[in-house]
């Protein structure tokens, strides 16, 4: 139970600043709809949500699992100081060969991304990647040493200069510039479109970042220990072809629907920056997800040499699925309020949300799953599972997007991280067994899709709001009475929670 309290603790400190992180493209996602909500402003958030895509892609390159592997040779006898120097001089290293590499190839880039002429997007892009990886091992630093409150401070202070960068040159700037046609400000601003100015105000962001780590990159020193890079590359190697399936499976979605659906080139755009504004409405899933694998990456490995492992690891799964599952019904149930997180001109794409909501569902499983391929260095297995989900996305977003558009992204979303999820299951009982509850959590998942479509039922009977509202709540409630009904003896001693509990 003390370790649980810990992982939930440090889940907490970890979730205030990745909701402050993934926040960012949150919070913006209702500035920058609301106030890009003409046909060429969709078009530019389409063109944006591309290059997002890209980033996230390439970013895995960047990195080859050095994160991970920061981690895992950790709780080994390696010494850190040298686990630190090696892994961070190889990622400088290979960020600037890697940087040099795609800029010298930006103006084909630019090209095929159709971009309307702004190579120099592509340079802000590289950088944007390369100075995210190199804060990687530093980040990855602050965790280790279980430093949750700088890592927070880190990340929420990049975030509000973000916001206020993404304020000034969106809502701000046209006016000013209207006022002041021949400042230079204005004949700088003049060159770029609204895709270039939130690109800027990401770089400006990552630039602050990675100067308030300063204090991590002041013992960094050029030193290569061979040997061990060896072993950091073979256990890291897989990891690269994972990392490329799991972003194909989330971001290629986004350029196979701009470059195959069957309509002009603003349309196709504004479809995908329709389909990525209604994407950001799985929000609290995502940011819960992505919380817990930073706080619970750590805390297997620490785990993983414990008897009781396995026990910890199946606990940690049902209170897991109990907070997906309340991610779920808390954003599909009141939809009606959730949909003005996004601008009017974007809501014609809210009919993808609730099965955007499932994969994510899916996906936060497969990660807790994929904890035995880690820990028993399986990282081939862990390869052909992400290959295997990446095929499926590819194979049914080419046959179905001409015909079905953003809801075929959606469609294959749910079936990759689905067959991911059921293949890491199986594979993970065979080489590391561990006693989930099986049917209890696959009980609090039929209840939860049950609850959804009764209130689709309600929804589709009536269009007055208040009564949706209160069928939703009550909806809610039932489902939270079932988890206190079922889960009371363990919910007291549960952190934050259980004081409450009677």
């Amino acid at each position: 139970m003390a370790s649980l309290k810990k992982l939930a603790g440090q889940t907490v400190w970890y979730g205030l600043s990745n909701i402050g992180a993934r926040f960012l493209n949150y919070v913006l996602t209702p500035i920058v709809t609301y106030l890009l909500h003409t046909k060429s402003g969709q078009a530019e958030y389409g063109d944006y949500s591309v290059l997002m895509a890209a980033i996230a892609f390439v970013n895995v390159v960047y990195t080859y699992g050095m994160e991970t592997a920061y981690f895992r040779f950790s709780v080994s006898d390696t010494n850190r100081e040298k686990l630190f120097q090696t892994t961070l001089t190889s990622l400088v290293v290979s960020t600037i060969l890697l940087s040099l590499g795609i800029i010298l190839c930006r103006d084909r880039i630019d090209v095929f991304l159709g971009l309307d002429s702004h190579p120099e997007y592509i340079t802000w892009c590289v950088l944007i990647i390369a100075i995210d990886a190199l804060a990687t091992i530093p980040f990855a630093k602050l965790r280790q040493e279980e430093r949750p409150r700088k890592y927070a401070f880190t990340k929420i202070a990049g975030i509000f200069v973000n916001i206020l960068l993404t304020i000034f040159f969106i809502y701000y700037s046209p006016s000013y510039v209207a006022a002041h046609p021949g400042s230079a400000y204005a004949t700088w601003y003049a060159q770029y479109n609204n895709t270039g100015f939130l690109l800027l105000a990401i770089l400006i962001q990552n630039i602050v970042t990675f100067l308030l780590l300063w204090k991590e990159w002041r013992v960094f020193r050029f030193g290569f220990d061979t040997a061990l890079w060896r072993k950091i590359m073979v256990y890291t190697s897989p990891m690269i072809i994972v990392g490329l399936g799991g972003m194909v499976n989330e971001t290629i979605d986004r350029i196979m629907l701009r470059k195959l659906l069957p309509v002009g080139e603003e349309a196709a755009k504004i479809a995908v920056g329709i389909y990525s504004a209604n994407y950001k409405l799985a929000i609290f899933i995502t940011l819960f997800i992505q919380a817990f694998r930073m706080s619970a990456e750590p805390f297997f490995f620490s785990q993983s040499t414990d008897k009781n492992a396995p026990k910890t690891y199946a606990r940690v799964m049902k209170w897991f699925v109990i907070t997906l599952c309340l991610a779920f019904l808390f954003t599909s149930l009141f939809i009606d309020v959730w949909k003005y997180f996004v601008g009017a001109s974007y809501r014609n794409g809210l009919g993808v949300v609730p099965i955007l909501l499932a994969a994510n569902v899916c996906l936060g499983i497969y990660y807790n799953l994929s904890v035995w391929y880690k820990i028993r260095d399986k990282m081939h297995i862990g390869m052909f599972i992400t290959l295997v989900g990446a095929v499926v996305t590819l194979v049914l977003n080419f046959a179905f997007i001409p015909a079905y558009g953003m809801y075929a992204c959606a469609w294959a979303t749910l079936a990759a991280y689905g067959s991911m999820m059921v293949i890491s299951y199986f594979m993970g009982q065979k080489y590391f067994p561990v006693p989930y509850a099986v049917k209890k959590l696959t009980s609090y998942i039929v209840v939860m899709l049950l609850l959804f479509f009764a209130e689709k039922a309600v929804m589709h009977f009536t269009g007055i709001v208040i009564i949706r509202l209160c069928t939703a709540g009550v909806f809610m409630y039932l489902f939270l009475y079932l988890v206190y009904s079922v889960e009371k003896k363990e919910l007291v001693n549960l952190p934050f929670v259980g004081k409450y509990i009677k």
